[in-house]
């Protein structure tokens, strides 16, 4: 079974033209072997018989062909009803050594029939030039050689036969193939279509067309899509409603804190820690509403990712001591700009903060877009290199959200990638640390 799916080829196209191609193949071989090898073997006897039978009436008027013009009428009359060349050799002898035959079914079938009919010493030679055969049979008085053309013991109706079972197959085989292609077009576009919805971008020009089964699948497609799009969207309206409302104390909390900073300056340095806890209640509710919210209704466009990771990687090292670059460009990839900023900025503070060194390379392999951020800390031990993009996992055990976050970062950028059709995979840096490495389709 393994050897089958490795020489068998991958598209449905392809499979579906060897599933009609090898049993018409298979059920013309059968029929052509058995129905050739009878017709040959009857008719190929048939030929001989008729060869044979001519040879033995030429011998008996032979016998009494004594004189030169009995020889001369009997030679014409031989070359007219019966296409057979009469020479006689007088006081001529057969070679002790015949002639070889060519081994073929027609040769054996005449031979098997002179040997039947004939009681005298002959010869047959099928070999001659101008595809000519001569039969030499011994007289009393020498040789009497029959000279005739092949075609007398060859069936040209069983090419003609072939030819017509060739290019039927043929006619047949490109019939298919259009149907096929036109049959296979729709499952196509069914399948860019669940590419391109399942990296983030619109689908408007599907129209379900085929056969009655990929109609229903295209129908099923779309009718998948716009409950997507509804389920984001309502997600979207009610995350920006609860962040709406979370927002609206947290901002009564934050002017009454500063008002009470000004009744009380002896408790200023309570109340600013105070304040502090707010804030970072803020950032802590951006992180889950960035994770929750996904990459929104923003719609993908064509951007310069290599300008993206640049103004990312200015964000993040102010001295600019502390990153270093190696982007191709342009890297022109469909994508969401604030989706894939929010990506690239976890990513790469996420190595800002544990490493000392940073090192961003960008490039274009193919059809794949590739981008490694790679730094010199501790790193994350192999175990836990998939637990880190699971939600609100951090590696310390104190989730402190003061040192570590919340723990989203890595999933929000994961998610990204995965709603660009790519993804993100962690392993050993060269650095030292860890290396992240975006992929994305182009």
């Amino acid at each position: 079974m393994r050897l089958l799916g490795r020489i068998m080829p991958r598209g449905l196209f392809w499979r579906s033209i060897l599933i009609m191609l090898i049993p018409l193949v298979l059920v013309q071989a059968t029929v052509a072997t058995i129905f050739f090898e009878r017709h040959w073997d009857t008719v190929s006897r048939q030929l001989a018989m008729d060869v044979s039978g001519d040879v033995l009436t030429i011998m008996r008027m032979a016998d009494g062909a004594t004189e030169p013009a009995d020889r001369a009428r009997l030679d014409g009359i031989a070359r007219r009803e019966m296409q057979f060349g009469v020479v006689f050799e007088d006081g001529a002898v057969l070679p002790a050594v015949a002639p070889e035959g060519t081994g073929s079914i027609p040769d054996q079938m005449l031979r098997r029939q002179l040997d039947q009919r004939l009681d005298v010493p002959y010869h047959l030679d099928s070999r001659l030039p101008d595809k000519q055969m001569a039969i030499r049979v011994q007289r009393p008085d020498g040789v009497l050689t029959l000279t005739t053309t092949v075609k007398r013991m060859r069936e040209t109706t069983t090419h003609l036969v072939i030819l017509w079972m060739v290019g039927m197959a043929i006619v047949v085989s490109a019939i298919a193939v259009l149907f096929l292609r036109n049959q296979i077009r729709p499952i196509r576009r069914l399948a860019a279509a669940a590419d391109a919805l399942g990296k983030g971008r619109p689908v408007s020009d599907l129209k379900p067309s085929g056969a009655a089964e990929i109609r229903r699948a295209g129908a099923a497609f779309l009718e998948m899509q716009g409950r997507i799009q509804r389920q984001i969207s309502q997600r979207t309206e009610m995350l920006a409603g609860v962040s709406h409302d979370l927002r609206t104390p947290l901002t009564r909390v934050r002017l009454q804190l500063a008002l009470l900073a000004e009744a009380h300056p002896r408790s200023r340095a309570e109340i600013g820690e105070s304040e502090q806890d707010l804030l970072l209640m803020e950032h802590m509710i951006d992180e889950y509403m960035a994770f929750a919210r996904g990459q929104g209704g923003e719609a993908p466009v064509s951007t310069d990712l290599a300008e993206i990771i640049e103004d990312v990687a200015g964000d993040a090292d102010r001295t600019g001591d502390r990153i270093t670059l190696d982007v191709e460009r342009p890297l022109m990839v469909a994508l969401r700009p604030n989706a894939m900023r929010r990506c690239l900025t976890n990513l790469v503070e996420n190595a800002v903060h544990h490493g000392a060194r940073v090192a961003i390379s960008a490039a274009r392999r193919d059809d794949v877009v590739s981008v490694a951020v790679e730094d010199d800390g501790p790193g994350i031990p192999e175990e836990q290199r998939e637990e880190v993009f699971k939600p609100f996992f951090r590696l310390d055990g104190a989730r402190n959200p003061r040192t570590g976050g919340a723990g989203l970062g890595l999933s929000i950028a994961r998610d990204v990638a995965r709603g660009h059709g790519g993804d993100i995979r962690m392993s050993g840096a060269t650095l030292g640390g860890l290396r992240a490495e975006l992929r994305l389709p182009v």
